[in-house]
């Protein structure tokens, strides 16, 4: 890979509520076009309003940002870090102005998703090509780093964080369980070109789960999902995450280790969905309960960001763990990876 010139990292997410006015508005925008009924939004609502109308991922992508700065003037790398949001302040389109302003021409984008998949890869593209147009003349060229479900470093980091929970719980033999974010069934079989025969967003969260456990020591593993949001009718993967615990303990497991793979921080969902949740089910059922740290707090996220940026500002070679899927992510000014990769599913209206 020849090396070209950036002049800035821009950190994209997914963004979250920060006050009690914020929580609405931020779930019509994540949701805008997918049928989800009011109801449902209400009942997320409410989830935010448990911990004050606060999610907690802005303030953990800037303590992650921090440590990436340290990292790139550890590594004497003259790269300033911009955040900016799909759907909350500071929204990419206002960031990526604010950029233009600074002079950036040309900056790589780290997107806060390991995997692929339309809304953990392509739909990142369209913020990039929605928040260029939205600038206009002048907007500075864009290059999203990667795919990293299969680094070492973030292995690595998972890794520990299982073996940490399973200390937790004084050596018992616990079953692991690891998860991701749900999404439609038919969004999955989208996921990637056409010609690899999609899955790619679950292949990868197995792949990913499957490398984990091996570095961990873990024997017997389970991969399942959380943090449904579509229409009762519409199928999504499955089994949830509070339905297996049920399983599991009508097969007489004791203790449960949960390690939230398909996730880089602990946000809302993280939060709630395996900290309250899955947490109190297996409470009410008589299990114990552990859950694997996720690895933004780890100093290895850090180095992991940085090593993707360089991949590009060095001509480093891309490390990864599995041969199963060729080295992805690397998209321009919102051009898909390949053509019809990872197409959005045309969403049902809600009745």
């Amino acid at each position: 890979m020849g090396t070209v010139s950036y002049d800035a990292l821009l950190w994209l997410s997914f963004g979250g509520p920060e006050g009690p006015d914020d929580v609405m508005p931020f779930l019509e925008n994540v949701t805008r076009g997918r049928g989800v009924p009011r109801e449902r939004l209400e009942e997320v609502a409410e989830h935010y309003r448990h911990f004050g109308g606060v999610s907690p991922i802005n303030r953990l992508n800037r303590e992650a940002m921090a440590a990436v700065e340290e990292e790139l003037a550890a590594r004497g790398v003259e790269l300033p870090v911009y955040f900016g949001n799909r759907n909350w302040h500071p929204l990419v389109e206002d960031t990526l102005e604010r950029m233009r302003a600074d002079g950036v021409q040309r900056a790589l984008v780290f997107p806060t998703s390991a995997y692929g998949g339309y809304s953990a890869c392509r739909q990142y593209d369209e913020d990039i090509e929605r928040a260029r147009a939205a600038v206009g003349d002048g907007a500075p060229e864009l290059l999203k780093l990667r795919q990293f479900f299969d680094h070492p470093l973030f292995v690595s980091a998972n890794a520990d964080a299982v073996r940490a929970a399973h200390a937790e719980l004084d050596g018992r033999p616990a079953r692991t369980v690891f998860t991701a974010h749900s999404i439609p069934t038919a969004a999955d079989a989208a996921a990637g070109p056409p010609e690899t025969g999609g899955q790619r967003y679950s292949k990868q969260v197995f792949e990913a789960a499957r490398l984990v456990a091996a570095q961990s020591g873990v024997e017997e593993h389970d991969v399942v999902w959380q943090s449904r949001s579509g229409p009762p009718h519409v199928p999504w993967l499955e089994p949830d995450i509070v339905d297996h615990i049920d399983a599991l303990h009508e097969q007489g497991v004791r203790d449960v280790v949960v390690s939230p793979i398909g996730f880089v921080s602990d946000h809302l969902e993280v939060v709630w969905d395996l900290d309250n949740e899955a947490a109190d089910r297996a409470a009410e059922l008589g299990m114990g309960f552990a859950r694997a740290a996720t690895p933004n707090g780890d100093p290895r996220f850090a180095e992991l960001v940085v090593e993707l940026a360089q991949e590009h500002l060095t001509g480093g070679g891309a490390r990864k763990l599995s041969e199963a899927f060729p080295v992805a992510g690397c998209t321009l000014n919102g051009a898909p990876c390949a053509e019809g990769c990872c197409a959005p599913v045309r969403r049902p209206a809600t009745s």
